[in-house]
């Protein structure tokens, strides 16, 4: 959110840094928990103004969820946007070019914290990427100018930033050892909103609009695998800022992982990992 919003709403706000390095197949290793959500938002998607319709992906990351909505939409031209030039790799090596349906697949690269349409859409969707961009709410009502009337604007976010996972982390970060390398880099809880706020602001912006909650409680496999699951996500910023410092990267992980261990213990099918999402779908008015 904005900084003015977040100081009226009594959230401080956060330390800028650099954009994390993201790792394509760590992320995709839980793909089929990480994808689901996806799901849940296309179902709830209605069908689109025009044929073939025009959609954007902000966000795209490694393209996977990006080719579902050529699933649904076969004959669309569909443009997934993203900052990492290595999710834009992947994503272009394995879903770009023509989709069985007639329709297209590209990718560009952009920062959708300040992305501004160039052309009209019939759908402006976004999976998992707006809680990395603090003034998102700030670009709704650009993105849903940008809507032909009847048009759509989804979007998923994970909702679970004061869950162990990410409160642990960012005590982590900012403990004696590491806040002087990594404070902030852990709390990333502020940049969003809840369910009733976004149907408040979506709504003033002339939609209608329809917001949600799940818990989904995950089942994961293997040895410590929440830590597995935040190396692809929540851990991004932290492995970034530690760069090629090994040992440090070692010592934050094992201290990270033991903590993660006593949250979340093991049971006889594997770890629960509760994860919270929040959803919206936006339709323009005509």
């Amino acid at each position: 959110m904005h900084s003015d919003i977040a100081a009226s709403a009594g959230i401080p706000t956060a330390t800028t840094h650099a954009a994390p390095t993201w790792d394509p197949q760590q992320y995709l290793r839980h793909s089929g928990h990480r994808t689901r959500p996806f799901l849940d938002l296309l179902n709830r998607i209605p069908e689109l103004p025009t044929r073939p319709a025009r959609i954007a992906d902000l966000g795209c990351g490694p393209g996977n969820v990006t080719a579902l909505l050529a699933e649904r939409w076969p004959e669309a031209h569909i443009t997934g946007f993203d900052l990492s030039p290595e999710m834009l790799r992947r994503a272009d090596a394995e879903h770009a070019g023509r989709t069985p349906g007639g329709g297209t697949l590209d990718f560009r690269p952009a920062d959708i914290a300040g992305w501004l349409p160039e052309e009209p859409y019939d759908l402006i969707v976004s999976n998992a990427a707006l809680q990395w961009v603090p003034s998102h709410p700030g670009s709704f009502a650009a993105w849903i100018n940008a809507l032909r009337p009847g048009g759509t604007f989804a979007f998923q976010i994970p909702g679970n930033f004061t869950a162990p996972s990410h409160a642990l982390l960012a005590r982590l970060c900012d403990s004696p050892r590491w806040r002087d390398r990594l404070a902030g880099h852990g709390a990333r809880y502020i940049h969003t909103l809840e369910p009733a706020e976004y149907l408040a602001r979506l709504t003033e912006l002339g939609c209608a609009a329809d917001t949600w909650e799940t818990t989904y409680f995950q089942l994961l496999a293997g040895t410590d695998p929440v830590l597995d699951w935040v190396k692809g996500t929540a851990l991004r910023p932290v492995l970034t800022a530690l760069g090629d410092d090994h040992k440090a990267v070692e010592d934050f992980l094992a201290e990270y992982r033991d903590l993660l261990r006593a949250a979340y213990p093991p049971g006889p099918r594997g770890t629960v990992f509760p994860f919270r999402r929040i959803f919206a779908v936006a339709v323009k008015e005509h």
